[in-house]
């Protein structure tokens, strides 16, 4: 075993877990990820940690738990991403490659600056890369016809300037990861020079388009426009409902299909990285992270994309390669979560943050050392249900009637753009916002509370079905899903999740609101 000279992240937004062949399932081809899996320590017990995306990055470059506080944003005055500790304190080269789009819009803006350098690959999901359509693309026999999105999306017009499966955002970003990685390691490097490279991929996150020789891989037969536009529905109700606009069985099909089409795309061309590595012999000096923000609902219980419910497993039960030098493969099933990637990070390279952290560096794991890191985590989207997972279960406590109180915390003030609905913004601070200070800080912090007549940002809309509790093992065993809430278990893990807001300091709010404070 050896401290790894060179660490390359590779994030995969909205990857599931239980469709790879390395935990078990493999519904779809990725054998580049199988190739990686194979030389990698599989962590079997990793989980979400904030949701959705920015959060989620949040999480992994910054550290700090995210969703207790604040919806969604950019990196915020009294903290910095691990790249600036690694610039300043260690001297690492570091780059980000990426083709999401948030990334670089308002709520997302600042975390790609501290790079050493970056490279945004555009056209992607909502980007607003083209304002109008390549007239040369009418007739184009390239790529097969899609159905449209249920609102104006900004792919509509990106789409058509794609003539071959190269144009695609998420190949271009792979071979630009892999061109930086080439370059880096067939460089002549000082013994001390050292290289971080994050390759942040927005797919197989939606829209779930490719060229025809993937999008016909998994469901050849259907006929008419593709469907690479997942509905956000919440599923079956407590009353055995389901809701309106639910795709019908073929239509799930195709949708399903067209994700598989996408993941299977995105891997071929993730193997060049695996490639390059390859090629310099450099998996003895090399650290390979393959991980994700979250899963996506493909019609589980009738559940389509990141609908406003609580975290079910294909949802908050995520994947994580760890390929390290010197450590043989193998799996790992201590329990993890997002900011424990920032923790090892900092571990590997030897930096400190000046601000507090949540996470537990996964070195000693990787080097089995230890059996575990950690007793609990936390899970969870502003404003919504706060999830608690120990080593075997997830439980989600719901708030009180209302959902009161709620407070935001935040310098910076910004959320998801939402770009067909300019005016679905974030509610301005007002004459009852306060200075108060984040946990280890003493920057002064503008707190907004929220009331019940409050229009509050749209994450914490939507309705609440009560508690969730569901065991791991029960669904790894293939047990049907079954909230086990009322089984016995919630005293005990409601007893936990207060000791886990209170061992990250979170604010009162969520503990009154979710009724245990």
């Amino acid at each position: 075993m050896s401290t790894p000279r060179d660490v390359v992240v590779i994030l995969l937004d909205s990857l599931n877990r239980h469709m790879l062949a390395a935990y078990g399932t493999g519904e779809f081809d990725t054998p580049n990820l199988d190739r990686l899996a194979a030389r990698s320590v599989r962590f079997t017990n990793h989980h979400t940690g904030s949701l959705p995306c920015m959060p989620g990055r949040h999480d992994l470059l910054v550290g700090a738990l995210d969703f207790l506080w604040r919806p969604w944003g950019s990196i915020e005055v009294w903290e910095d991403a691990i790249t600036h500790g690694l610039r300043r304190d260690a001297g690492v080269s570091t780059m980000l490659v990426s083709d999401h789009p948030h990334l670089f819009e308002t709520g997302g803006e600042n975390y790609h600056t501290e790079f050493q350098g970056w490279e945004y690959l555009r056209g992607g999901e909502d980007d607003p890369w083209r304002t109008r359509a390549d007239p040369s693309f009418v007739g184009a026999p390239t790529l097969p016809t899609v159905a449209s999105a249920p609102v104006a999306r900004g792919y509509d017009q990106s789409r058509t300037y794609f003539r071959d499966e190269t144009d695609f955002p998420g190949p271009r970003t792979m071979t630009a990861a892999a061109e930086w990685l080439d370059r880096e390691l067939g460089a002549e490097r000082a013994p001390h020079e050292r290289a971080f490279l994050c390759v942040d991929e927005f797919d197989p996150h939606e829209p779930f388009d490719a060229p025809l020789a993937w999008a016909n891989r998994y469901d050849a037969e259907w006929e008419g426009d593709r469907l690479i536009w997942p509905p956000y529905l919440p599923g079956v109700d407590e009353h055995g409902e389901v809701p309106p606009g639910t795709p019908d069985a073929r239509a799930a099909r195709q949708l399903r299909s067209q994700y598989g089409a996408k993941l299977s795309m995105i891997d071929h061309w993730c193997g060049r990285i695996l490639d390059v590595i390859d090629r310099h012999d450099a998996w003895d000096t090399t650290a390979v992270v393959l991980c994700t923000d979250h899963g996506l609902y493909l019609g589980e219980r009738d559940a389509w994309g990141k609908p406003a419910i609580a975290v079910h497993p294909e949802l908050g039960h995520i994947p994580l390669f760890i390929a390290w030098p010197g450590v043989a493969a193998r799996d790992c099933d201590a329990l993890t979560t997002t900011v424990d990637l920032h923790a090892t990070l900092c571990d590997a390279f030897g930096v400190h943050p000046g601000h507090t952290t949540h996470g537990r560096s996964l070195v000693p794991l990787v080097e089995d050392e230890v059996t575990s890191v950690r007793e609990w985590a936390l899970c969870g989207v502003w404003g919504r249900e706060v999830h608690v997972i120990d080593a075997t279960r997830t439980f989600a406590k719901a708030p009180v009637e209302g959902n009161r109180p709620l407070s935001m915390f935040s310098n910076r003030w910004s959320t998801m753009p939402v770009h067909a609905f300019p005016d679905l913004r974030m509610p301005r601070p007002d004459r009852r916002a306060v200075l108060d200070r984040m946990p280890g800080s003493d920057v002064p912090v503008i707190r907004q509370p929220f009331d019940p007549s409050d229009h509050v940002p749209f994450w914490a809309m939507g309705r609440f079905r009560g508690d969730l509790l569901y065991d791991h093992g029960a669904i790894a065993a293939g047990e049907d899903f079954r909230n086990r809430a009322g089984d016995g278990d919630a005293p005990e893990l409601t007893d936990l999740l207060v000791e886990a807001l209170r061992g990250v300091e979170a604010p009162v709010d969520q503990l009154t609101r979710l009724g245990v404070g």
